[in-house]
């Protein structure tokens, strides 16, 4: 069981309100600031090809000025590899990517992808970057991630966060017996996409869960209350499931 569990804030949406209009505000290196003064203990952000939201200069200055460890999501693409080797991130989190989708639509697909991911995962591994993939709690995908080398997974949510009722409950059970199957591989499992305040609690108590990533919902009730008070109210849900879990594994 790990008690404390981790928050990376993906900056993303600020950079989309901005592009919004053009010009410089609001910065995304200004909110991965205040994202740390907050409580996150990591800053992401999505490099797409298409430069829709985050472009190569907010990279580049991310990792000039951001303490916090910076994850990378990418595409397995020459330039984007050529892009994450060059900057060495933290972390660098390979994500499906279609030019037409609004946001990433489901997980990657690992296990049907082995021999065009393996070169990339072998390269950024070497690089000394943390590698993980963003793939959906099915035992095939983690197993395939385990035979390419990433030491992390990042589970997607959005099924879950899209559903209700039994059907929430069964995406639930999914993504539950996908970390277990993480840990029983020895890889590290993280989970993000979709989640909010309503729904995270039962993410957040899955015990081997480590990092949630969360973006688009935080940076939407900023408008509303400031991110400095989105962010720690998540912080404070996160820990609170996290810590009534642990209670009530230890009782």
């Amino acid at each position: 069981m790990r008690e404390k569990l981790r928050l990376g804030v993906n900056i993303d949406h600020v950079a989309t309100i901005r592009n919004a209009r053009g010009g410089e505000h609001p910065d995304p290196i200004r909110a991965a600031r205040m994202a740390a003064e907050a409580g996150a203990d990591g800053i992401t952000a999505h490099l797409r090809e298409d430069r829709r939201h985050i472009s190569d200069d907010d990279i580049s200055r991310l990792s000039e000025q951001i303490r916090l460890p910076l994850n990378l999501e990418m595409a397995a693409t020459e330039e984007m590899l050529a892009i994450a080797l060059r900057h060495r991130p933290h972390a660098a989190c390979i994500v499906p990517e279609k030019r037409e989708e609004l946001t990433t639509e489901g997980g990657l697909d690992a296990h049907g992808g082995e021999n065009h991911l393996r070169r990339y995962v072998d390269e950024l591994v070497q690089a000394g970057i943390r590698v993980s993939l963003f793939i959906d709690a099915d035992p095939r995908q983690l197993q395939a991630a385990r035979r390419l080398g990433a030491p992390v997974v990042e589970l997607h949510t959005g099924r879950y966060a899209e559903a209700d009722g039994a059907s929430r409950e069964a995406e639930l059970l999914r993504l539950q017996e996908g970390a277990a199957v993480a840990e029983a591989l020895g890889l590290e499992c993280h989970a993000g996409h979709g989640l909010s305040y309503d729904n995270v609690g039962p993410v957040a108590a899955i015990p081997t869960v480590v990092e949630l990533n969360i973006g688009h919902f935080l940076v939407g009730e900023a408008i509303f209350g400031g991110l400095d008070s989105s962010i720690k109210r998540m912080r404070a849900l996160m820990d609170k499931a996290r810590a009534e879990a642990t209670g009530s594994r230890s009782a």
